[in-house]
């Protein structure tokens, strides 16, 4: 591993330090200023809760467009636009006059923060490496473990310090003079894809499929249905913690103190991920992954004791830890890496849409009269369900990938 990394230093730091300033477009990090933006524009839960998955949805339905340009053009050119622009929304959601702009500001931050940033880390590791596909992606995926881990208590240190505002200045001040130059610098050297090697086995990466191929594939839509498990339900009980910290009646500090056990969990969990899908493939590990969020999300439901809460986020952690490397590794497997930008923003948006319909479809089930702790059973049972579709979709694909190789062979 070490000797891995230091060859390849450069475009896995790259990496990181992407998906590790994506967190300023994530649902952790935004909703640390939610009491005072709501007591700023007098919004209800309700009201800003719309408003956030209004402005989700719409990041949603851009991404599969301006995502395609990493297709077009490489992912350090990509950043010189997409970072700044993230700057300047950290700038407007501190500062905005109205809730016109703060939909606008939301919508920047959950297009270019949660979406771009985490698309071109992840679209570029994918095609820089074959053979090493899955330990690159588990060591560029911990950069979202580290910004929950830090992030939240400097953001904490200065809002106590000097304000909520400053907090956001200074996340566009850090993009601006230290992310930007640094990733720059470390990407603009291209590497040669691993899969130029004769020694590589192919059937890892698949051939290049078009974004209208992929479209029209049953099999996509069959992978989507746990694909979009973890991002529903991770980002639903995050945006409810606080009601569902009263609901059990918990101390808050005892769901605050179990976010570092599950980033450090979670961080473990994809190092072991990334060995294990470049052992086997990241297809065979597919019908598996959602296993320890089913279990997960069922002790959400059941455990009413404070440890059910570090139970269920250390369950957390495992499964973001398998999630977060296999989705940067599989889809190569499944439709190649010519197209792979324009692939993965049609995935990401879909990723991206179910954070917005994860908050906004629980809690209007919660103004109805079903609490979290039962929706969190259906959301269990959502990842056994899930994963045996999984199990029946895996295999078609790689008997698919198999034949496709079978008939290039001949064809030479």
């Amino acid at each position: 591993m070490f000797g891995f990394l230091k060859a390849n230093a450069r475009w896995i730091a790259g990496g990181f330090l992407l998906t590790l300033f994506s967190s300023f477009g994530q649902t952790f990090f935004i909703g640390l200023s939610g009491e005072e933006l709501r007591a700023r524009f007098s919004l209800s839960d309700g009201q800003f809760g719309l408003i956030y998955m209004l402005a989700t949805l719409g990041s949603a339905l851009t991404l599969p467009w301006l995502g395609r340009v990493l297709d077009i053009m490489p992912g350090w050119k990509v950043v010189r636009f997409v970072i700044p622009t993230l700057a300047g929304a950290c700038l407007l959601i501190a500062f905005a006059p109205n809730v016109i702009l703060l939909v606008i500001a939301l919508y920047l931050l959950r297009l270019l923060g949660q979406g771009m940033m985490t698309h071109t880390s992840l679209t570029e590791i994918g095609r820089w490496f074959a053979a090493n596909r899955g330990r690159a992606t588990s060591l560029v995926v911990p950069g979202h473990q580290a910004g929950e881990a830090v992030l939240p208590i400097v953001f904490t240190l200065i809002a106590v310090s000097a304000g909520w505002q400053s907090a956001w200045v200074g996340g566009a001040i850090v993009l601006v003079v230290f992310a930007l130059p640094a990733v720059v610098l470390l990407w603009q050297v291209e590497r040669t894809p691993q899969a130029s090697d004769p020694s590589i086995d192919h059937s890892r990466t698949a051939r290049d499929w078009t974004r209208g191929e992929v479209v029209r594939d049953p099999l996509f839509y069959a992978v989507l249905v746990g694909v979009l498990a973890p991002p529903f339900i991770g980002t639903t009980i995050f945006f409810h913690q606080d009601y569902f910290v009263e609901l059990r009646g918990y101390d808050p500090l005892a769901f605050a103190g179990a976010f570092p056990m599950m980033a450090v969990t979670t961080i473990g969990f994809a190092l072991l991920c990334g060995q294990l899908i470049d052992r086997f493939g990241a297809l065979r590990l597919l019908p598996f992954f959602l296993l320890p969020l089913a279990v997960a999300s069922m002790a959400a439901g059941l455990l009413e004791p404070v440890w059910g809460v570090y139970v269920f986020m250390v369950l957390l952690g495992v499964s973001y830890g398998f999630t977060a490397t296999l989705f940067g590794a599989v889809w190569p497997e499944i439709y190649g890496v010519a197209n792979l930008g324009g692939i993965r923003s049609i995935i990401m948006a879909a990723m991206v849409f179910s954070t917005a319909l994860g908050p906004g479809l629980t809690g209007v089930l919660i103004d109805a009269g079903i609490p979290l702790t039962t929706q969190m059973l259906a959301m269990g049972a959502w990842c056994v369900v899930a994963c045996l579709v999984l199990a029946w979709a895996a295999p078609l694909i790689r008997a698919r990938n198999a034949a496709t190789l079978v008939r290039e062979g001949e064809a030479r």
